[in-house]
């Protein structure tokens, strides 16, 4: 009897890849999705799409007087210049902390008790670490208004770098790179108040103070136009 052997091995693609061109604006694609609540942030050469999915009950049997809040993070295979392999590390592991960081302080968990909120993040381009934690926060916290999730309020993030004497907003990965140090500030801008400031490299406090300054003035702005993108949504 004749054996038929297949290879089933992989042929991976080149090495240097780049994103794939969309026919359509990808915002359309999100809205058609099964999802909750979604968002899609694209600045420059950060472009992140959020799902939310829930409140749903959570599988664990044991009774939570607040609900949970779950956030993954996953980059597609082109997003880097380097084709990635298509499994967790620790950067996706950093980013989904920092994401969960900043917006555990803005949502209300004690409303849905034994629930959980699952949030997925996809980073289809990056060009940064701390642009990917700036632009995923933003777009979580906005597919969370997107869903009708109730919270305190809107968190906003902004990336900084110190490059010499200056300070730099939404700095790119060279950038980030030559600079003295980065700063990622999440925020909250219709209550005044912070959610979570990350920060690398070595920074005076001079300079860390200077740094959540600027971010705090361009998250007031990224608001504004969140806040009108939603309302817009909303008719």
């Amino acid at each position: 009897m004749a054996q038929y052997v297949f290879d089933r091995r992989r042929t991976n693609g080149p090495e240097d890849s780049l994103p794939p061109v969309f026919d359509e604006d990808p915002r359309d694609i999100l809205q058609n999705c099964q999802a909750t609540g979604s968002a899609y942030i694209e600045t420059e050469r950060t472009k992140v799409a959020c799902a939310i999915y829930g409140p749903r009950q959570s599988k664990n049997t044991s009774f939570y007087e607040k609900g949970r809040l779950n956030v993954e993070v996953k980059f597609a295979p082109f997003s880097c210049q380097k084709r990635r392999a298509p499994i967790h590390n620790a950067e996706d592991r950093s980013i989904a902390m920092a994401v969960h960081q900043a917006l555990i302080a803005s949502v209300r968990l004690e409303t849905f008790p034994k629930a959980t909120i699952d949030i997925f993040i996809t980073v289809i381009e990056t060009d940064g670490m701390e642009g990917c934690v700036a632009a995923g926060s933003t777009a979580a916290s906005t597919a969370l208004a997107h869903a009708g999730i109730e919270v305190v309020g809107l968190v906003m993030s902004c990336s900084a770098a110190v490059i010499g004497t200056e300070i730099w907003l939404d700095p790119t990965e060279e950038e980030s790179r030559i600079s003295n140090g980065t700063l990622v500030l999440s925020c909250m801008p219709a209550l005044t108040s912070v959610t979570s400031v990350w920060q690398t490299g070595r920074m005076e406090p001079s300079r860390i103070l200077a740094c959540i300054e600027a971010c705090q003035k361009r998250c007031n702005d990224i608001h504004a136009v969140v806040a009108h993108a939603l309302l817009e949504g909303a008719r």
